[in-house]
């Protein structure tokens, strides 16, 4: 008799917008320091080698626009929304982003190095070798997501998954995987502890990947 469990769906709050937003152009603003930014939207431009701290986003959608090699340590954003973007090698360390959005969206090697995240869906986009390294996370949902190479290491779950999603050789040492569903994750190998497995749900065939993961072996 095989046991299951039932996994609730995560809620995620959606981005709070206005019917009615400004349409700007990020290419002719001051990107710099302390900068804000709020209920305004921006399509179809490119932004690249921008260094700025603590810069602010509200109540903001961005469409097609690349942010390659973009800076933004300590940048606060809020009720946003990322469509086809791309964002890769981004520095988001140390962001505070709550009630965000990205869908289908290039987030490759973007650092989101102890981040808090709270409300926030990545849905169908490509972030292999992201970092988030002793990030904080709370009601995050990966759907359809390739997080290949990507790195967990310590970083804080609750209400988190990973649906859909390919995680292989991803890092997840020092981060408790309790209640955490990964059985519908692809992935051949990771980076993991016993401990940290402590509490998470997988599949059957998973489970038997575990065991040639850690040489365990089974005897029939």
């Amino acid at each position: 008799m095989t046991n299951t469990v039932e996994v609730p769906p995560i809620k995620i709050q959606r981005p709070k917008l206005p019917k009615q937003l400004e349409s700007i152009k990020l290419q002719d603003a001051d990107i710099s320091d302390h900068a804000e930014f709020r209920q305004a939207q921006c399509s179809d431009e490119e932004l690249s080698y921008i260094t700025a701290s603590k810069v602010m986003c509200d109540q903001m959608i961005f469409r097609n626009v690349s942010f390659r090699d973009v800076s933004l340590q300590h940048a606060e954003l809020t009720d946003v929304i990322f469509e086809q973007c791309d964002l890769s090698n981004v520095d988001l360390t140390e962001a505070i982003i709550h009630r965000a959005q990205f869908h289908q969206c290039k987030i490759m090697g973007m650092d989101m190095t102890a981040a808090t995240m709270r409300n926030i869906a990545f849905v169908e986009c490509a972030g292999d070798y992201a970092t988030f390294r002793f990030a904080d996370m709370k009601q995050v949902s990966y759907q359809e997501t390739s997080l290949e190479k990507s790195d967990f290491y310590h970083a804080k779950f609750n209400k988190v998954g990973f649906d859909n999603c390919k995680i292989d050789q991803s890092q997840f040492s020092g981060a408790s995987l309790k209640g955490i569903d990964l059985s519908t994750a692809d992935f051949h190998n990771l980076g993991v502890t016993l401990e940290d497995l402590q509490g998470c749900i997988i599949s059957p065939s998973q489970a038997i990947l575990f065991t040639k993961i850690f040489g365990l072996v089974v005897k029939d």
